[in-house]
């Protein structure tokens, strides 16, 4: 048999033996790696955690230092925590509830008319095929392209691809004054719905539809006659 006498420092000095030979000296550094290689054995990590359920306990200690680190500078301690944690969560809850999906602007702004060339009359017949379904948005899109392509009908506005639905509105304005506001609104309506991520409601469809026949029914401011024109007008 043997003795072994390990040192403080943890390498083994010696083996003494019982039959009175000689002790047998170990240096540190074997000891060492040959306890490593018995510890690496797979005999003796059977029962390890796994790497996710480390991971996971690795999680939840920094989220228990976290919130005990916040406890100790906020009132009410762990519960104060809790409390400011969901008066957050519910603000943001609210803003969210009463703005709605953030709104996108577009990186440039689209074209009205994306597709082959339609009467007003065929944008019309689709935007009440689009209401009677309750699809507002489709519908609000399709009425908006029905009121430029009538303007561009009676000549109000030119026929110009590439037209977007701000530039129609503010073209139609000068023709038609009265209605400048009411174009220009129904022109953010259809941006809002086209590239801002909003839904159209009923409400907002309506109110577009009605522009449209307003507009059908309205007179163009005519130009202002020049003088020239004014004396020829005078001698006829």
């Amino acid at each position: 048999m043997h003795a072994l006498l390990r040192a403080a420092d943890g390498s083994v000095l010696s083996a003494a033996r019982s039959d009175g030979e000689p002790p047998i000296t170990i240096p540190r550094d074997p000891a060492q790696e040959a306890a490593r290689r018995e510890l690496s054995k797979r005999l003796y990590h059977e029962n390890d955690p796994s790497l996710f359920q480390r991971a996971l306990n690795t999680l939840w200690d920094w989220i228990g230092d976290l919130f005990d680190t916040a406890s100790t500078v906020t009132p009410g301690g762990t519960l104060g925590v809790v409390v400011v944690v969901l008066a957050v969560v519910a603000a943001v809850g609210a803003l969210w509830w009463r703005l709605g999906t953030p709104r996108r602007q577009p990186a440039s702004a689209a074209t009205l008319f994306d597709d082959r060339p339609r009467s007003a009359a065929e944008h019309r017949a689709a935007a009440e095929a689009h209401a009677a379904q309750g699809h507002w948005n489709q519908a609000l899109q399709e009425r908006m392209r029905a009121i430029v392509r009538s303007l561009e009908e009676r000549a109000l506005l030119d026929t110009r691809p590439g037209r977007t639905a701000d530039e129609a509105a503010a073209e139609a304005g000068r023709t038609l004054p009265a209605h400048t506001d009411a174009l220009r609104a129904a022109a953010r309506d259809f941006d809002d719905v086209t590239y801002g991520g909003r839904r159209a409601t009923e409400q907002a469809y309506h109110r577009i539809a009605e522009l449209d026949h307003d507009l059908e029914r309205s007179k163009p401011r005519l130009a202002a006659s020049t003088p020239h024109n004014a004396r020829q007008g005078a001698a006829e």
